[in-house]
């Protein structure tokens, strides 16, 4: 019934696709700088209007979260539903917040400030491999009460990011490097899509093939890295306080820091020197590369990502690819 009243939600959302009226939205930063420069940033037209996109796209979620098919709160949710955003809100106590996160919009950076902040992990410049579940507090993890009594009083924020730029990240690093996602997922995927792809060790999937694995996939069951962040943060049966965005980034953290009252010590990390990042010509071959169909048709499945957080349709017109 819940995945009824989201389809239902999100009707009007589909037909702006097919009449093309959301592709020409462009895409917004969406909060104002924070630090000491906050009081006059209403002084630049620039931060003037990123401030209109954000209270639009708080207008947005209040909308849609406002129908009466809508989770009010997470024991609204089904039980699967549940599980899933609890086991993604992370906890800190001490500092009295939650976290969502949200895999490619730079979690394992927000984990090791959570380890830091705990006094697990001496400094976020620590180098190594994530430790994803250690030394890590997961709201999922507790009882009924204490759920409640943290979603009603912590402050609770999440990080967003385009989704078709996420999945191509998602893409690019689990097909690409990542050894168990090519036997666990790749190998599925060629056998499935490919004439003759009963050989592949999984590690030459194609980003057609990924799109239309997840065409066939039900959201409720996909990997984290490429499921939806409606439904991996539930933002109806949660309301955050603070939403930031991956194209802003060291801004955004800087302000649930400031918020936080993190010890000054403590600051975002910054990129790492391996790391490659997914550019908007990246995406732009890829996306201009792919069937036409297949992106049309994914798109549902996205839209209230899209939509929510106030991210534009992936332009694939053909003078677009043409450039």
């Amino acid at each position: 019934m819940l995945m009824f009243g989201v389809i239902l939600a999100s009707s009007g959302l589909l037909l702006m696709i097919e009449r093309g009226i959301l592709a020409q939205v462009g895409p917004p930063p969406l909060h104002p700088p924070a630090g000491p420069s906050r009081r006059d940033w209403r002084d630049s037209p620039a931060e003037l209007e990123l401030e209109v996109l954000r209270d639009t796209r708080n207008r947005t979620i209040r909308a849609l979260c406002g129908q009466r098919s809508m989770p009010r709160s997470v024991w609204e949710l089904q039980p699967g539903q549940r599980r899933t955003v609890l086991r993604h809100l992370l906890v800190s106590d001490k500092y009295r917040f939650l976290y969502c996160y949200v895999p490619k919009v730079a979690c394992s950076n927000w984990k090791r400030i959570l380890k830091v902040l705990d006094g697990a992990l001496e400094s976020v410049d620590v180098q190594g491999k994530m430790d994803h579940k250690n030394d890590l507090v997961f709201l999922g993890d507790m009882k009924p009460e204490e759920i409640s009594y943290r979603l009603k009083h912590y402050y609770k924020f999440i990080f967003v990011r385009n989704p078709m730029e996420r999945l191509l990240s998602a893409y690019r690093n689990k097909f690409g490097e990542i050894k168990e996602y090519q036997q666990k997922y790749g190998v599925e995927i060629v056998r499935r899509y490919r004439k003759n792809g009963g050989n592949s060790a999984g590690d030459d999937v194609s980003f057609s093939e990924f799109l239309q694995y997840l065409l066939d996939e039900d959201v409720e069951r996909m990997n984290e890295h490429w499921m939806p962040i409606y439904n991996l943060c539930q933002p109806c049966a949660v309301r955050y306080d603070f939403i930031g965005s991956y194209e802003r980034l060291h801004a955004d953290a800087n302000h649930v820091l400031e918020h936080i009252q993190s010890p000054s010590f403590v600051r975002f990390p910054e990129r790492q020197a391996w790391y490659k990042p997914v550019t908007a010509e990246t995406l732009h071959y890829y996306l201009c590369n792919t069937q036409r169909r297949l992106i049309r048709e994914l798109l549902p499945k996205y839209i209230l990502d899209f939509s929510l957080f106030a991210y534009s349709l992936p332009n694939i017109t053909s003078e677009f690819c043409r450039q």
